[in-house]
């Protein structure tokens, strides 16, 4: 079986799950495998040194599924901005059909991934930049609860109520993302109101996903706590694995530093070596809170299935049983 919503008939997948862009983590191996699974992938764009290099992730993913898969593209401040038309170009050439945009507002890139027939699947963190994207044509919305890994914006708002104040405003189909690692999550977002979720940190601790194997150990032995919220006062905030180097960054910044007094610690250049050779404390990397929730290594397949069949068995067992246990004693108060 599988579970159909807007988002599944929208975006043309098996199954309500995707796996978002991640900086050093959405390569080829690993959004293959969640395409082969029934789910949609997406390679990150700016993880590709260059336009380039993304032309050939593209098509290396091309050569491991003929599932549905897309590319996300994020723009934020950066110490060294990249050629972003550049990386749009290479997008629409290489006949994409998905674009997963976040960071800021999608309107620049809309008319050119439109007029190549690309969807365009918006992540933003409130209900007011939600109802923005909506507005101008964007078609469909991955909302980022204050539980997510990255960055969660500045209004601090949980999944818990961020979900239902999107959907109560939102009609395109719309994901949410933020602290969702398994069925259970599935499911409540479902009844939140949403069409599917986004997992970033879940997928990261798979089989395929090519990052060292320290980090995935070090997501499965880590708790819902072990987190640092880093560039609060510098109104960007992003949520990181509590390490040496995020608490430096949270001690200086809280002691009255700027962006100058932390740049070299937060280099990508610093960050991505955790990944390359498991040096936990080499820089930051992002992690979410459902690091709590993540207890093994599965491979992108196991994870998928598995959590389909359980949102189903909950669906129809435990919460269909619910609603029969109050007819049943309703009845024997009526008798």
């Amino acid at each position: 079986m599988a579970l159909k919503t807007k988002f599944t008939e929208t975006f043309g997948v098996e199954h309500p799950i995707v796996q978002g862009g991640m900086q050093w983590v959405g390569r080829a191996e690993l959004v293959a495998a969640v395409a082969n699974a029934g789910a949609l992938g997406f390679i990150t764009a700016l993880t590709q040194p260059t336009p380039a290099d993304l032309a050939k992730e593209i098509e290396r993913c091309r050569e491991l599924t003929d599932k549905p898969f897309g590319v996300n593209l994020t723009i934020l401040p950066t110490i060294n901005p990249p050629p972003y038309d550049e990386y749009r170009q290479v997008i629409v050439d290489s006949g994409i059909k998905i674009v997963e945009t976040a960071g800021s507002n999608p309107a620049p890139h809309l008319p050119m991934f439109h007029d190549n027939g690309i969807k365009v699947l918006h992540k933003c963190t409130s209900v007011r930049h939600a109802v923005k994207a909506q507005s101008l044509g964007v078609d469909g919305i991955s909302i980022d609860g204050f539980e997510c890994a990255g960055h969660p914006g500045e209004d601090d708002i949980p999944g818990l109520v961020l979900i239902p104040a999107a959907s109560a405003k939102i009609e395109i189909p719309m994901i949410a993302s933020g602290g969702f690692a398994d069925a259970r999550g599935l499911v409540a977002a479902l009844a939140l109101g949403a069409d599917g979720i986004n997992m970033g940190s879940r997928f990261m601790c798979t089989v395929e996903s090519a990052i060292h194997q320290n980090v995935k150990e070090a997501i499965v032995a880590g708790t819902e706590l072990d987190t640092e919220l880093i560039f609060r006062s510098l109104g960007n905030t992003a949520r990181v694995a509590s390490n040496t180097v995020s608490r430096e960054v949270v001690q200086i910044l809280k002691d009255g530093g700027q962006f100058e007094d932390v740049k070299d610690l937060v280099a990508g250049k610093r960050g991505v070596k955790v990944y390359e050779i498991g040096d936990l404390d080499a820089g930051i990397w992002s992690v979410g809170t459902s690091m709590g929730l993540i207890n093994d290594i599965p491979t992108c397949g196991q994870l998928v299935s598995r959590m389909v069949s359980e949102a189903e068995q909950i669906i129809s067992g435990r919460l269909a049983n619910m609603i029969g246990a109050g007819e049943d004693e309703r009845e024997a108060v009526l008798a």
